[in-house]
């Protein structure tokens, strides 16, 4: 990363410049609360949300304000040219096409920061980018009410870092930038852990809230629900161990229980995907998980099984 680039970003009260590819729910909440902190910020989405938001502002619902919050919104990649820090927050599987659109417009110093699901993000879009990639693990409740409108529910954390082998020069300017907009931001020594960790927690909150129709809250509640969600995380430990990642299994399931009780009306992104016809992540979550444990000779029947059912209903078809 460029070191003397960032540490001018983190001197108060100057704030870097900030584009948001994919303004979505996660997207408009973190691009939101930058902004509303005072932060140049472009939110760059489909037109339904980005005309929204130009008329009438980024509606924010949240547990402590209610509020419109004036920010830039543009449809057009070319919007994140002078951005000095681009928050990356497309599905997974957008992630080498977003990569594509933004890499003809994206200044050299730029940051890129992978406010996305899965585990891998930061590798496949440094295959595409070479500008400095930053993953970050994403901990927030947050749902779109309607276009321009996002609900916030719960936490809105992240975890910042360098992948292994990597430089990590600069992560204290990003977290400063999150802090003062009142996010917390924490960096972490081992990001890789902690992605495995948030994959964990997904593969067992995601298909199991869309399948049973169920908020967090009840998925925790309910025994025969919880333990399934036990047996997902003990597969998806037993995947990581294989991958030389050491995951605690018992601290991830206290960490589900913690979860479930900071926003217990949540429900999952994959059930609002299903609900909305639109595709979901779980080739990323579930899907890697079983596709890895193939590859590895580690089983994963629990997390195939639920891959299955939620692919069988998104993918459709006639009865």
């Amino acid at each position: 990363m460029e070191k003397g680039r960032l540490q001018r970003l983190g001197d108060a009260p100057a704030w870097p410049r900030v584009a948001v590819f994919g303004a979505g729910a996660v997207g408009c909440y973190f691009g939101g609360m930058l902004a509303r902190a005072g932060e140049a910020v472009t939110l760059i989405g489909r037109a339904r949300h980005v005309d929204a938001i130009r008329r009438d502002g980024l509606w924010i619902a949240s547990r402590e304000f209610q509020e419109a919050v004036p920010v830039a919104a543009s449809t057009d990649p070319a919007a994140a040219r002078d951005a000095e820090l681009v928050l990356l927050c497309v599905k997974t599987p957008d992630t080498e096409p977003a990569a594509r659109e933004l890499a003809p417009h994206l200044a050299s110093g730029a940051v890129v920061a992978s406010l996305q699901n899965g585990v891998d993000n930061a590798a496949r879009l440094g295959a595409i980018l070479p500008n400095p990639i930053v993953p970050a693990v994403v901990y927030v409740s947050a749902e779109m009410m309607g276009p321009g409108r996002v609900r916030h529910n719960g936490r809105g954390d992240l975890i910042i870092g360098a992948p292994r082998g990597r430089p990590s020069s600069g992560l204290e300017a990003i977290a400063a930038t999150f802090e003062r907009a009142s996010v917390p931001c924490r960096i972490s020594t081992d990001i890789d852990r902690d992605l495995w960790e948030k994959l964990a927690l997904n593969c067992a909150f995601n298909p199991v809230s869309a399948l049973g129709r169920a908020r967090y809250a009840r998925l925790i509640a309910h025994e025969p629900a919880r333990a399934l969600l036990r047996e997902v995380i003990d597969e998806v430990v037993a995947v990581a161990a294989a991958e030389g990642i050491e995951l605690p299994a018992e601290e991830l399931m206290r960490a589900a229980e913690a979860l479930a009780r900071a926003v217990p009306q949540a429900i999952s992104s994959t059930a609002q995907d299903l609900e909305a016809g639109r595709p979901t992540e779980i080739d990323d979550l579930n899907g890697f998980v079983a596709s890895r444990g193939s590859a590895l000779g580690v089983p994963t029947p629990v997390n195939r099984a639920l891959h299955a059912l939620v692919r069988l209903i998104q993918d459709g078809g006639e009865d």
